[in-house]
């Protein structure tokens, strides 16, 4: 199982000093904390993507790609990739860059955003989003897939003898994981195409993200890429640590209160009922964590945000520091020792994608036609009733 950590890149002020730091100097701070996190031997570090203050990350590949040259191991990701606002074109060169200058060392996580306003201005409407999320991930697909592409659609112009460069890495894709907070049609979509499914459950109680899940790994197994419990499954958590529980809460309930995510509302500890915000000791998060198996089932990737609020980059190195030293041992052995057989304990490598594509006989081949499910024939763009017609929703 993999473990890491996430950044929305927010710029809040310290509550105790009143102190905001600039763009400049929070940007850094969150390579720092990526290089730190592979330090200390995490799994993943994710920046988010966001166009508007007060938040910083508006370039993820550029951030990525500096840390792809001074980083040794961590898988590099996204939380998230906006399919919706961004062109597809660029989407494909951007991370397939990315792909080829990290060697393979890294994923991404596409997603709607939580931004309404960032629609307009990239020019598209906001009521076509779940529209956009299928068509423009179709599309990706196709350029990652295919030397040529000839195609038309909806909500870009079409392309004719298109070649996207540089092509993916030993004629291989990036591994994709599809993220939502709530809505079944994104967890649908990941369903189909078989790839992996994020629910950052930070702000929603663990049953409805069981839902979610639930209904992602009935779909997998529908679409014929295996049993429900081998699919790819990743979660959002959020914790701060101290060796005594409640120096950790008296420590972050000043932060928490300010915050502009969710200060100003619940109590910290209404919060932390109802969500998996876990303030206190080491193994008060190895508890509340370890009993998200029983809810979800086994999953392949936990990532934490850690880097909010106005915390001190000194403090967040100190929260890497117990996570990767006393919680994640514990969670990754209990994590293996609960695995189903034949489950996969980790998300698809560059090496596996590789192995599995060279086993079928389709690294580096060339694709002509759009590409069809290789278990019900259809493509998202001819069906996209089988990305939208889902169950209500019941949250």
């Amino acid at each position: 199982m993999q473990f890491g950590i996430f950044s929305v890149g927010d710029v809040t002020p310290d509550p105790h000093t009143g102190r905001t730091p600039d763009d400049t100097e929070r940007v850094r701070s969150m390579l720092t904390i990526a290089r730190h996190a592979d330090e200390t031997g995490l799994d993943v570090f994710a920046t988010g993507e966001h166009h508007n203050p007060p938040f910083v990350p508006s370039s993820p590949t550029t951030m990525l790609g500096y840390l792809a040259g001074v980083t040794k191991q961590i898988t590099l990701s996204t939380a998230t990739t906006l399919i919706t606002t961004n062109d597809p074109v660029r989407l494909a060169e951007e991370y397939a860059m990315l792909q080829v200058i990290s060697d393979g060392r890294m994923d991404l996580m596409l997603g709607r955003g939580n931004t309404g306003p960032v629609y307009p201005w990239f020019g598209k409407d906001i009521r076509q989003g779940i529209p956009l999320a299928v068509e423009n991930y179709a599309l990706l697909r196709r350029l990652w897939r295919e030397d040529i592409v000839d195609w038309t659609g909806t909500f870009r112009t079409p392309l004719q003898g298109f070649t996207s460069t540089p092509r993916p890495l030993d004629g291989v894709p990036p591994y994709v994981w599809h993220a939502s907070i709530r809505s079944p049609e994104i967890a649908e979509q990941a369903a189909y195409y078989g790839d992996g499914f994020l629910h950052n459950a930070i702000f929603w109680p663990m049953e409805h993200t069981a839902q979610m899940v639930n209904y992602y790994r009935q779909r997998f197994e529908h679409y014929g890429h295996g049993r429900a419990d081998q699919a790819f499954v990743g979660l959002g958590g959020q914790v701060f640590m101290r060796p005594r529980s409640q120096d950790a809460v008296n420590e972050f309930r000043p932060y928490f209160d300010v915050a502009p995510v969710y200060g100003h509302g619940p109590t910290l500890e209404e919060f932390a009922h109802e969500t998996p915000l876990t303030v206190g000791s080491p193994q008060q998060v190895i508890d509340r964590y370890g009993a998200f198996w029983e809810q979800v089932g086994h999953y392949q990737r936990q990532m934490f945000l850690m880097d909010h609020a106005g915390l001190p980059l000194k403090t967040v190195l100190e929260q890497i520091d117990l996570l990767a030293e006393q919680v994640v041992p514990v969670l990754r052995a209990e994590a293996e020792a609960r695995r189903p057989a034949d489950a996969p304990s980790n998300p698809p490598s560059h090496a596996d994608l590789v192995a599995a594509a060279r086993a079928a006989g389709t690294a580096g081949a060339t694709q002509v036609s759009a590409e069809a499910d290789h278990w019900t024939g259809r493509t998202a763009e001819d069906d996209e009733a089988a990305a939208l017609a889902v169950e209500p929703r019941t949250h």
